[in-house]
């Protein structure tokens, strides 16, 4: 008995006896990984977003915006900006790029912000557009020429013409529009409508007022003039000319007409 206790205890102490301790670090060793003693996840592509902001921006022309790129991408390889405006300064941080664009003066443009995580691209896209509502819109005083009114519009200070439709309205009815899509330029613009409207007698003093309106894709802008009313007495001075010439007729016709009934009378008298 002494010598199996005896021998037990020198198969405890010897150095290849696999005990506790060792095991657990041997099973630590095998767990343990690069960077920790947790195991490290296994490299994957895992999705990432791309924003840019802000997503839409109207700009007056001739102006400049800022626009924000940024990502969730932890480790970005590079970011780029796809656009037809000009460029200006860049500023960067971690996970974000700002990019200016200059003088912007197309009406409608795209941008495009793309950034590559892990050899994966993405991209968000932005929408500037560059427009300018009438400084004012005023309609001129009717004039009657004939038996036509004359009526002229003006839209001062307007931007992009090829998208503006100006409009009159007598009451609530239009009489009138013109749309002036044929124009290209990239210019502020002045523009000018003239119609000539057929006098009724119901046309007296009803209002009569010019609307200039932008429709950008959806986006309208709406400016318009102060009523004006068509008076009853809006003569011009041709009118105003034959008006007199007629009444100077007709007040000779009838001087005449009285001369000769007196003389008839005067005549009839004597012979009686």
């Amino acid at each position: 008995m002494g010598s199996l206790l005896l021998l037990l205890l020198l198969l405890l102490l010897s150095p290849s006896y696999p005990r506790g301790g060792s095991a657990w670090r041997r099973r630590s060793a095998r767990t343990q990984g690069p960077g920790g003693p947790f195991p490290a996840p296994p490299e994957t592509s895992a999705p990432f977003w791309v924003r840019i902001s802000p997503e839409f921006k109207a700009v007056p022309p001739g102006g400049s915006v800022w626009l924000n790129c940024s990502s969730s991408c932890p480790l970005p390889e590079g970011s780029s900006l796809r656009t037809e405006l000009r460029r200006g300064d860049t500023l960067s941080g971690h996970g974000w790029v700002s990019y200016q664009l200059l003088d912007v003066r197309a009406w409608s443009s795209d941008v495009h912000c793309f950034v590559t995580c892990a050899g994966e691209t993405r991209g968000a896209t932005a929408r500037i557009t560059a427009y300018k509502q009438p400084r004012s819109v005023i309609l001129e005083p009717p004039v009657l020429m004939g038996s036509e009114y004359t009526l002229r519009c003006h839209v001062t200070h307007v931007f992009p013409v090829g998208f503006l439709v100006v409009i009159l309205r007598r009451g609530g009815r239009v009489i009138y529009s013109e749309s002036l899509e044929r124009f290209t330029g990239r210019d502020l613009a002045n523009v000018t409508l003239t119609y000539a409207l057929r006098a009724r007698p119901s046309d007296f003093g009803q209002p009569v007022t010019c609307y200039a309106r932008l429709d950008l894709d959806g986006l309208v802008v709406l400016s318009s003039s102060a009523p004006m009313t068509l008076p009853v007495l809006a003569w011009s001075p041709a009118s105003k000319a034959l008006a007199s010439t007629s009444i100077a007729a007709l007040v000779g016709i009838l001087l005449v007409v009285g001369a000769l009934c007196l003389r008839k009378y005067l005549s009839m008298k004597s012979q009686a």
